[in-house]
Order: C-alpha cells, then structure tokens, then sequence
C-alpha cells in the first residue's frame, strides 16, 4: 500500500520520518563552488566577479575530465593495426584491442588495414628481346606489412607499387622471346616478375608484400595477330598429331609384340612336336628293324597288314557278290548326310517364316 493512500493512517504521511533526509542539491553546488573559489582565488568564497570565475573554473575542470575521459581510449579493430603520432611524430604501435593513449592533440592514431588484399591492374604495350611488340594485361594483389613503412617511408605507396610493377614486368618480358611469351611459359614469367617486383619493393622499404601476380591476357598487336594465331595453330595441329601418334604406336606395339609372342610359342610348341614325333619314329623303326632282322617273314606281313587296314578304313568299301553284272552304287551315308542337312535348312526357313507372319500381325495389331 502507497504512503499516500486513504485509510493510511488518515492524512498524508512523510516518506522521510525516521529516515536521514535527502541531500540538499544547493547546498552540495555552494559547497563546491567554494572550495575552488578559495582554490583559484587563495581565499574565502564570496559573491560577484569571485563566485562567477568560480563557476568558470569548474567548467573548466569539468571538460578537462571530460576531454580525458573521453579521448584517452581507443580500440582497434582485429584487422587494423594502430600507428600512434605524438605531436605527429611516430611513437609507436597499437594492436588490436583497448589501447590507451594521450588525448588529442598530444597524441593522434591513425588506422591502417593490415589484413584486406588490395589489388592495382594495368594494361601496358611493351617491346620483347627479340623487337617485337607485345601487348600484357597483368594484376598485382598486395596487402600491407610494415604500417609505419606504409605511411611515412613513401609518399604515394600504391602509385608506386604500380609504378614498380609495370617496371619489373618490362624487365622480364624485355628479357624473353615472342615466342617465348606466347608459348604457354607464363607460370615461369609471372614467379620471375613477383620475385624482382617484392626485391624492388624491399629495397623502397614500402612495407608491402605482393601476394600473387598474374597476366590477364597476352596478345600480340592488331597488326600482325592473324599470323601469330596461323603459327599458333599450326603448333596446336603439330602436337595434335604428335599425340595420336604416339597413342596409335601405344595401342599397335603391344597387340604386335603379343601377337610376335604367340606365334613365337606355337612355332616353340610345333617345334618341339615334331622333335618328339622324329624321335618316336626314329625309335620304332630302330625295334622294327630289330624284330626284322629277327623274323624278316612275319614282320613283312604284319607291315603289309597295317598298311592296307590304315588305307582301306579312310574310304568306304563297296563288296560285289554279283560277279560284276548289272551292279547298282548307292552312296547311302552320303544320302543321308545330305538328307539331315536339307532337313536342317527347311526347319530354320520355316521358323524364319512363322517370325515373320507373327511380327506381321502384331504390326497389324
């Protein structure tokens, strides 16, 4: 229930009763007003031209804290790095974080960006170690490494890490053929041109460090551009050729060395075949000769047997029980084999045939 609320104890009632009071404002302010009165002025306070400075210097004082309260900090962002000037002259430098410094105008900061990859293009017409005229677009992108370098060791950085990129690519393209250039030996020009592009910096001590380089475009001038992509694409249909080539050498030299291979080991194979068959007849006709020499009879006609039955069993035997009158030959295996191979191809037409009606009507259909 409020202290003011009706039925409380009727009438109102002081917040402050047995409490201490609240704090005079007024008198706190004279108070104070006094106190530097007699700090200012070495004597008691008092009123007039006395109490006015007074108020005055507390004015002052006020903003002075102010003034130092206020301006003695400063952050710096995790991708910055802080260059303190004191009456501008480097003092030092800041990380990234809460820093404390002098109030301006002792001490001023200035932020410079240490993680963003800048970047500067050009496109620049040059001439070649062999006096031809080539035409480069290249790009260069750096960051900042050394923020007191940066800021005080060149007047304009950027113009002149331009200035020093277009130098070094005049350098090396001066150094190197058309041909050359053209030739896809880029990967090597662009390390050489980097390299010579971060010494010339070290040397200016910028405090930059180049992180890549790369040529956009080479081309050679208008003029002459018709036959440099001639040359271009004669070399282009020179490899083209080379390649197939040497894929075609790849796929016939192994089936040739195969097939040198097997015919090498069937003629191994027949070579050695008709070594043991020599070898076998050899050694039956020496135990033939033997058994000859022992029984010269028998042996002859045991040999006149087999060559008539090996003769007699290859061809087919006619008997004659008619005495060669009005004899009939009927080749009845020969009949028959002729007869299986016509009931072969008559079965195969037919069933060509019946294909042919069922794929009709299903066409039909």
């Amino acid at each position: 229930m409020a202290w003011n609320e009706p039925g409380n104890g009727g009438g109102k009632r002081d917040p402050w009763q047995g409490k201490s009071q609240p704090p005079d404002i007024d008198a706190l302010l004279k108070r104070l007003r006094d106190r530097f009165n007699r700090l200012f002025r070495g004597g008691g306070g008092g009123t007039g031209i006395g109490g006015s400075s007074g108020g005055i210097a507390l004015i002052v004082l006020a903003f002075v804290v102010g003034w130092l309260a206020l301006d003695s900090w400063t952050v710096i962002d995790a991708r910055q790095i802080g260059v303190v000037l004191r009456f501008g002259q480097f003092n030092r430098v800041m990380t990234s974080g809460l820093n404390l410094k002098w109030p301006a105008p002792v001490e001023r900061v200035i932020r410079v960006d240490a993680t963003t990859v800048k970047q500067v293009s050009d496109e620049v017409r040059m001439l070649t170690r062999d006096e031809n005229i080539v035409l480069i677009d290249f790009n260069v992108q750096y960051q900042v490494t050394d923020a007191k370098k940066y800021l005080f060791d060149a007047n304009q950085p950027d113009e002149t890490l331009k200035q020093a990129a277009e130098s070094a690519v005049r350098q090396v393209i001066g150094r190197s053929a058309m041909d050359t250039i053209l030739s896809g030996h880029g990967s090597e020009l662009v390390g050489e041109t980097k390299k010579l592009l971060q010494s010339t910096l070290d040397s200016y001590g910028l405090g930059l460090l180049v992180t890549e380089i790369n040529f956009q475009k080479i081309l050679p001038p208008p003029e002459v551009k018709e036959a440099f992509d001639d040359a271009n694409n004669a070399g282009n249909n020179q490899q083209q050729f080379v390649n197939e080539a040497q894929g075609y050498a790849a796929k016939v030299v192994p089936l040739a060395r195969g097939e040198a291979a097997r015919i090498r080991a069937a003629a191994e194979g027949y070579k050695a075949a008709q070594i043991a068959t020599a070898t076998g007849d050899a050694q039956r006709f020496s135990l033939m000769d033997a058994q000859y020499k022992a029984a010269p009879e028998v042996t002859r006609k045991r040999l006149y047997l087999e060559t008539v039955q090996n003769v007699l069993a290859a061809n087919p035997k006619i008997i004659d029980s008619s005495g060669g009158k009005n004899m009939l030959y009927l080749p009845l295996d020969k009949l028959a084999s002729d007869l299986d191979s016509a009931t072969a191809a008559a079965a195969a037409a037919a069933s060509g045939t019946s294909d042919a009606k069922k794929a009709g009507k299903e066409n039909s259909q």
